[in-house]
């Protein structure tokens, strides 16, 4: 897939975000990356606090923002003052789709609540991004990741056993699935919209997308009754499904069902152990899993990770080494899928950025432009929305626009 006429499936959806640091800017990603044009509107003079996430940065600009903004265009406005606020509304008269993440009362003492908004574009999608959801007992709390990732259970269950400190998932994993399943609520929204002209609110949060991440802990916590606990790299319903030492390292094994287990015996020349009465079925396994490991160890650290995961994959046995974030950046696989690319950048030149994770072939979307530096469209914007040149430098010139 080559980066030349990149409409992408959401070529005419027209998005305003007024979102910070990251659920929001995800979604706002996601949405870009399949062709809406996404306008980012921030704050003058500070605008987004990811702009301040230093170091790293690249000639002056924070890596940080950059990763999270390409795709979209961005203005600076000053939605304090009334002719800022103006502009906003402008923009939204016929836009489809608002994304926000403040605190829960921020949009209403700002005069752009849904309600408000609605009577302006019914056809206006609202997505709320938040801690918590804007309903039930914690709808005002603020939500950082940390936060949510103890309180869905994902830190009771990560880590490498009950009796050691907690341990969070090491990306911001519900900030990033809030985003995710913001665009996919927007994107469903604006289905409906096709059909009907009316938009609708859209609402989640980063509690309900680390909820969303333990659909097995809650299956066997719900059969049995019994709170899951920290296994390491280990599955909790399936064994061998873990990381098992080698020579030099370790490999990621899944010989999770039995047709694997056995082809796994078979590769590593232990076809006896399809034999022990221990570990003749996945609950046999799960039951001994410690000795299983231990036994498998035994073999595993007679050769390389390298070795081991060649001569598995070439048996169709699922293996692969654990990369670190460089080595996965030149992977052969992430290269062939363009989730590693670059973006030409007006202060910080040409510079690297992840892909678009979903293709589509018919229409694909991808990576079309850099972050935009503070207020870099905001003249460009303002004219497509109506404003005279003169108009535009008034603007500038009272401080209204940045």
């Amino acid at each position: 897939m080559s980066q030349g006429n990149k409409s992408g499936p959401l070529k005419g959806m027209r998005v305003i975000e007024l979102a910070h640091i990251m659920a929001g800017p995800v979604c706002g990603l996601m949405l870009a990356d399949m062709g809406a044009n996404v306008i980012k509107v921030e704050k003058i003079g500070t605008g987004d606090d990811s702009r301040r996430f230093l170091p790293p940065d690249i000639e002056g600009e924070s890596a940080a923002f950059m990763m999270m903004n390409r795709n979209k265009r961005g203005i600076a406005l000053d939605l304090k003052n009334e002719e800022g606020k103006a502009i906003l509304l402008r923009l939204l008269e016929d836009a489809d789709v608002l994304i926000e993440n403040y605190r829960h009362d921020t949009m209403q003492r700002l005069g752009l609540d849904y309600e408000t908004l609605k009577s302006i574009n019914p056809g206006l999608i609202y997505c709320e991004i938040s801690g918590f959801g804007r309903t039930g007992p914690y709808r005002e709390r603020g939500g950082f990741d940390l936060i949510a990732q103890g309180m869905s259970g994902l830190m009771s269950v990560t880590g490498e056993a009950p009796d050691r400190p907690p341990v969070k998932v090491g990306p911001p994993v519900t900030d990033i699935t809030a985003g995710i399943l913001a665009a996919m609520g927007v994107s469903a929204a604006y289905a409906s919209k096709l059909q009907t002209g009316l938009g609708q609110r859209v609402d989640t949060s980063l509690f309900e997308a680390g909820i969303t991440h333990t659909f097995w802990q809650s299956a066997i916590a719900f059969a049995t009754g019994v709170a899951p606990q920290p296994m390491g790299s280990a599955h909790p319903l399936n064994a061998p499904y873990q990381s098992i030492a080698t020579s030099d390292g370790w490999v990621n094994v899944g010989a999770a069902n039995q047709s694997n287990w056995l082809g796994m015996l078979k590769v590593i020349g232990s076809e006896y152990l399809a034999e022990d009465e221990r570990f003749l079925s996945n609950a046999d396994r799960m039951k001994n899993r410690v000795i299983l490991i231990k036994e498998l160890e035994t073999v595993f650290t007679t050769r390389s990770t390298d070795a081991w995961v060649k001569l598995l994959n070439d048996a169709g046995i699922p293996a692969g080494p654990i990369l670190d974030v460089m080595q996965m950046h030149t992977d052969e696989q992430a290269l062939a899928r363009e989730m590693v690319t670059e973006v030409d950048h007006p202060v910080a030149g040409t510079v690297k950025t992840l892909g678009a994770p979903v293709k589509f072939h018919g229409t694909p979307g991808g990576i079309k432009r850099a972050a935009p530096l503070l207020g870099q469209h905001s003249s460009e914007v303002l004219l497509e929305i109506g404003y005279s040149k003169t108009d535009v430098q008034l603007l500038f010139d009272a401080g209204v626009v940045g």
